[in-house]
């Protein structure tokens, strides 16, 4: 089990995220607009960097939602190896077997 500090800090920083994402795209997508003067996307970019780094979406943590583990992340099912495993093993999770050959 993680610490409950570090699952708090990354529930935190998905809050935060999702609080700033509509302002950061709008930025973002202004930058990207090669016909604007360059002072324009200068302070665009300055804009940009002013942003809390934490609204950024690189900064969250992918962690199992039953153990909090930060290593060995399944996307599809929201879980760490182990925990997919184990819950697997019992046929907790629909679809998923153990393997035997």
């Amino acid at each position: 089990m993680a610490k409950k500090s570090a699952i708090e800090n990354n529930n935190r920083k998905r809050r935060i995220v999702e609080a700033h994402k509509k302002t950061r795209e709008s930025v973002k997508d202004r930058l990207k607009d090669k016909t604007l003067p360059f002072e324009d996307r200068l302070t665009l970019t300055h804009k940009l960097a002013e942003m809390t780094r934490s609204a950024s979406a690189t900064r969250i943590r992918n962690r199992c939602e039953v153990t909090g583990r930060p290593r060995g992340y399944y996307r599809k099912f929201k879980m760490s190896r182990i925990a997919l495993r184990e819950l697997g093993s019992h046929g907790l999770i629909p679809g998923i077997i153990k393997a035997s050959w």
